[in-house]
C-alpha cells in the first residue's frame, strides 16, 4: 500500500507542473512515482535535471542495465518494473539480458564491465578497489565515463530510495522477485 498518495493534476505544486507535464507528454501518461515525487518541486526538478543531463551519458543499453543492477541491489520493486519495461521496449534489451543486468552483468564485454563497476560502487558505498577502477578503464571507460557511471548510480539510488520509502502504486508490468531470477 502506498505510503504517500500520488498527486492529482490539481494538487501538483506550480513549480513541479512544467516538469511533470513534460514527462507526461513524453511518456504518454503520468507514472505514480513522478506524481508522488512532484510533491517537492526542489527535489523533483533537481532529479529531472540530473536525469536529462545523464541521458547523454554512455549508451541507452548501458544506462538501463545499470538502472536494473542498482534497483536490484537497492530492492526497489517499482524501479525494477520501470527499468525492465524501458529496457525491453525502448532499449530493445532481450528478457534474458534484463535478468543478467539485474544480477550485475551484461553479454557485451564493455557493458558488463560498466554494470559490474556500478554494482560495486553501490555495494561498497563507493569504496571500490584500484583493481575495480583498472578493470573499468581496461574495458574502455575513461575517467569521465566512470564519473558518469557513479552519477547514474546516485541518480538511480535516489529514485530507488524515494520509491522504497513512499511505495507508490506500480503502474508498469510486474517483474519476478529476485529470489526467482
Amino acid at each position: 500500500m502506498a505510503k504517500s498518495a500520488a498527486l492529482t493534476p490539481e494538487q501538483v505544486p506550480a513549480d513541479s507542473q512544467p516538469t511533470l507535464a513534460a514527462f507526461t507528454k513524453n511518456i504518454g501518461f503520468t507514472p505514480n512515482m513522478m506524481a508522488t515525487f512532484a510533491q517537492s518541486p526542489i527535489a523533483f526538478n533537481a532529479w529531472a535535471g540530473l536525469l536529462g543531463a545523464l541521458s547523454k551519458a554512455l549508451d541507452v543499453k548501458t544506462r538501463d542495465s545499470i538502472g536494473l543492477a542498482i534497483s536490484e541491489v537497492n530492492g526497489c520493486d517499482y524501479c525494477l518494473t520501470v527499468h525492465s519495461f524501458t529496457a525491453e521496449h525502448l532499449a530493445k534489451i532481450p528478457a534474458d539480458e534484463i535478468i543478467l543486468a539485474r544480477k550485475g552483468h551484461a553479454n557485451d564485454p564493455k557493458r558488463d564491465a560498466g554494470v559490474q563497476f556500478a554494482r560495486k560502487v553501490i555495494v561498497t558505498r563507493g569504496k571500490v578497489t584500484d583493481a575495480d577502477l583498472k578493470d573499468a578503464r581496461e574495458a574502455g571507460y575513461t575517467d569521465a565515463n566512470i564519473m558518469e557511471i557513479i552519477a547514474l548510480v546516485a541518480m538511480y539510488s535516489l529514485t530507488n530510495f524515494l520509491n522504497n520509502v513512499f511505495d507508490p502504486e506500480k503502474d508498469f508490468p510486474a517483474v519476478p522477485s529476485a529470489g526467482s531470477i
